[in-house]
């Protein structure tokens, strides 16, 4: 089973530029995160984000998958059933369209 965890439908387009498949969302999972002040460059401020535990993450489940985002994926590097959307599909407007498969 595989479970869409992002805040958008996932469309997975076959050779022929079809839709094979369509993951609507079924949740949402984010990463905790901070926004810590830095030192001024030339009078402009900086910041940085920093980020924490995953919220909104279930338990590992044997034959469950999650699509999740590639920064979520990237925090948890433990877990083998995250994947994210990979080969990026792009219309003639450059707009994401899909992808073609899912990454693990």
């Amino acid at each position: 089973m595989i479970i869409n965890m992002t805040p958008h439908p996932v469309m997975i387009i076959d050779e022929t530029g079809n839709v094979a498949r369509r993951f609507e969302t079924a949740g949402q999972i984010r990463l905790a995160s901070q926004t810590v002040t830095g030192e001024p460059i030339d009078g402009i401020p900086t910041s940085k984000t920093v980020f924490g535990e995953a919220v909104g993450l279930p338990e590992a489940t044997n034959g469950t998958y999650y699509i999740v985002s590639q920064i979520v994926k990237s925090a948890l590097p433990g877990r083998k059933d995250l994947l994210v959307p990979a080969e990026v599909v792009r219309d003639t407007s450059g707009n994401i369209i899909g992808c073609r498969s899912l990454g693990r």
